[in-house]
């Protein structure tokens, strides 16, 4: 009765997004906890509150980072789960690895805003990023192995997937090196690649270039 058990559990497609939503929201909450009033003890002017202000702008700066990476991978997970037609046990299990490496952000977004000066900190934020991408393929890969996905599925939405995720993570790897330099430019460069993500420039401009007679 076992191995009948493990082939009913965890078909729902809907209570995984439900679970994931939460758990994205929980994170992305979490990270403004990191960002703090300044002291009013330490503010005697208008100029001491600014310049309270402007140290506290990497911290905000990397808080917008963590938003921007929750935020791609919240919309590729939900990229995924709109084409599975259904789910399994192991595809549950897939996802809550997923989510275990949601959940990591905070921390490891925190550790980088406590010690930005250190490469070891801005590579565990990396190895973070990795994760959620690699947990992300293996969800898409395993998927499509078990036939998971939708019948009508379009036949260049696998290689799109694919490739998206894998050049991600490419410049995500392209960007941490850059801390061999000055991990301030490694976070320039993870920031850039999210902004490209995040804007999807060439859906912007085919959308704003859009002619009026094609939106009629």
């Amino acid at each position: 009765m076992h191995w009948l058990y493990n082939r009913v559990a965890g078909q729902s497609v809907e209570r995984l997004a439900a679970l994931s939503d939460g758990i994205f929201a929980v994170a992305m909450t979490l990270l403004v906890l990191d960002l703090h009033v300044p002291l009013a003890g330490a503010v005697r002017s208008e100029r001491d509150l600014g310049r309270a202000l402007v140290a506290l702008l990497p911290r905000l700066i990397l808080f917008l980072m963590s938003v921007m990476t929750l935020g791609i991978f919240w919309v590729g997970q939900q990229t995924q789960l709109n084409h599975f037609a259904r789910s399994d046990r192991n595809l549950a299990w897939i996802h809550i690895a997923f989510l275990c490496a949601v959940c990591l952000i905070p921390f490891s977004t925190s550790l980088l805003a406590e010690f930005i000066h250190y490469r070891v900190a801005l590579l565990v934020y990396w190895f973070n990023i990795l994760l959620l991408g690699a947990t992300l393929y293996w969800s898409w890969s395993y998927s499509r192995r078990n036939q998971l996905l939708v019948e009508d599925i379009r036949p260049e939405i696998h290689p799109a997937v694919v490739r998206r995720i894998v050049i991600a993570q490419t410049l995500y790897a392209c960007g941490a090196a850059l801390c061999l330099i000055n991990t301030y430019w490694a976070i320039a460069g993870i920031v850039l690649v999210q902004v490209n993500y995040a804007i999807a420039p060439r859906f912007c401009w085919e959308l704003f270039s859009r002619k009026p007679e094609e939106e009629s």
